[in-house]
């Protein structure tokens, strides 16, 4: 019998939008090479007013194309991801949230903010990139031990972009410190993505991986979030 799993993704639907199309692909060709059934849903952020929303999902990916329609309601789903131990993806903007959630409900910055929402604010942990990423491919070295390298099985990997905003370098140090870790860096030594130790699988990455799949390829993170949301139901 084939395995089934049901998969929340956050954000607000818009077909323009490259990544919105290839996340549908990245999923099902995924499935197709693992030999599950996986059903995915869009969840829009606006939709989101409790935990409650996004509890029956096995996974949840919080996807590109922010700012959202309801921050707080993007905020929310990760939360619940993270504290319920749910396998969590964040990609480009989902990466930037999973950052302004830890600060906000881990680190107690309340003020944490995104510059691109909010460009006034005292404590901006997202801000404008000194080089814009949008439609660009680079190289992306992977941290020994984390879920990044083990999926791709490689120490180097190229990805494509379509992003503006990143995490405040000064910052790092200070959001690091605990169980939210660097995974990937780029050729500057900038940080692309950040996992969560202690958590079964919690992967946030400033590129966008689910990208390879218009190309006809299963990208490696979508099948380990997949393999991670099997084995998470497999202990319910």
């Amino acid at each position: 019998m084939t395995a089934s799993l049901h998969i929340g993704l956050i954000g607000d639907r818009n077909d323009e939008i490259v990544a919105h199309r290839a996340i549908p692909r990245a999923l099902a060709l995924s499935a197709e090479a693992l030999q599950l059934d996986v059903q995915a849903e869009w969840v829009g952020t606006e939709t989101i007013a409790s935990a409650e929303r996004v509890e029956r999902f096995d996974a949840l990916w919080c996807v590109p194309g922010s700012p959202y329609r309801d921050m707080g309601g993007a905020l929310c789903a990760i939360r619940h991801a993270r504290e319920r131990g749910v396998p969590f993806l964040g990609t480009c903007g989902g990466f930037q949230h999973a950052v302004i959630e830890y600060a906000r409900n881990v680190l107690g910055w309340a003020d944490a903010e995104h510059a691109e929402s909010a460009p006034e604010a005292a404590r901006p942990v997202i801000v404008p990139l000194v080089c814009s990423l949008v439609e660009v491919r680079e190289p992306i070295t992977l941290l020994p031990g984390t879920h990044l390298q083990r999926a791709y099985a490689v120490d180097e990997i190229i990805e494509g972009y379509h992003c503006r905003y990143g995490l405040a370098p000064e910052l790092e140090a200070s959001l690091t410190t605990g169980p939210l870790r660097v995974a990937a860096r780029d050729a500057n030594g900038d940080v692309r993505a950040l996992e969560l130790d202690g958590h079964p699988f919690y992967v946030a990455t400033l590129f966008q991986p689910e990208r390879a799949a218009l190309t006809g390829t299963a990208p490696a993170i979508v099948r380990a979030l997949l393999q991670a949301a099997l084995r998470s139901t497999r202990f319910r």
